[in-house]
């Protein structure tokens, strides 16, 4: 918004798969036509005033019928590109060498931490904290006679806790640093599905405020909640907030 307004631009048009009008005074953001390419998981931290200065003119399309436009249109190359899964700033989906990349000695002050059991045994040392994620079984470098998981992280004690499939499963979590899009406030209670991840389907989950955050408790037990990952609150297909998960449990 910043550059828009300093080039005196009242909208903003970007290419994200996403939807938004406005309801009740507020700009709603919603799910994109082509389900298959939505990013209403990644905005959810767009404000009120972004969400009403923007346009998403791709929002109401498939993704087979923006490539059909643009063959239309004369772009025949654009219009065969390949598809991307890739986060859009990190090649080849490294993000371990993205870090890397971007700050050069993580490796060299990370390296040595523990890996421990959910007893507390100690196991064997990893490369970093910042190198592994939660549900992460690949990679790991050390044998148990069993296929194990990373099932928690510990930054301040560069810990990484390991354990077995069922130690994923969690059927709460408390969320943070809540951005609210459809409704000024959650109510007393609200039953709506959530999603921890990007391809996540999103499950049903009861709501309730406390405080600042929000505690989400899911009909069923959902594998691999990760802290400082994101948690958006769908109404259908409609963002009611989204926040950064704190904890599972």
């Amino acid at each position: 918004l910043k550059r828009a307004n300093a080039l005196d631009c009242e909208f903003i048009a970007t290419g994200h798969y996403v939807k938004v009008r406005e309801e009740n005074n507020r700009h709603v953001l919603s799910r994109a036509k082509d389900l298959t390419k939505d990013q209403s998981y990644v905005l959810w931290g767009l404000g009120q005033e972004c969400l009403g200065r923007s346009i998403y003119p791709l929002g109401d399309l498939l993704k087979t019928e923006v490539r059909q436009l643009a063959f239309d249109m004369g772009y025949t190359e654009l219009s065969k590109k390949a598809e991307s899964y890739e986060i859009c700033f990190v090649p080849d989906n490294d993000y371990r060498g993205f870090l890397k990349r971007q700050i050069p000695t993580l490796e060299e002050e990370v390296a040595g931490g523990d890996f421990i059991l959910t007893d507390g045994r100690k196991v064997g040392q990893h490369k970093g904290y910042p190198f592994y994620t939660i549900g992460q079984r690949k990679g790991l470098d050390i044998a148990l006679g069993k296929p194990m998981f990373v099932t928690r992280i510990i930054p301040e004690t560069n810990t990484v806790v390991l354990g077995e499939s069922h130690e994923l499963q969690q059927s709460e979590m408390i969320v943070s640093g809540l951005n609210m899009v459809k409704y000024e406030s959650f109510p007393d209670q609200m039953e709506a599905i959530t999603k921890i991840r990007y391809k996540d389907p999103g499950a049903m989950s009861t709501i309730t405020p406390e405080g600042n955050d929000i505690r989400v408790r899911f009909e069923h037990a959902v594998t691999s909640i990760a802290p400082g990952q994101s948690a958006v609150v769908y109404e259908g297909d409609d963002v009611v907030a989204g926040g950064i998960i704190r904890m599972g449990m």
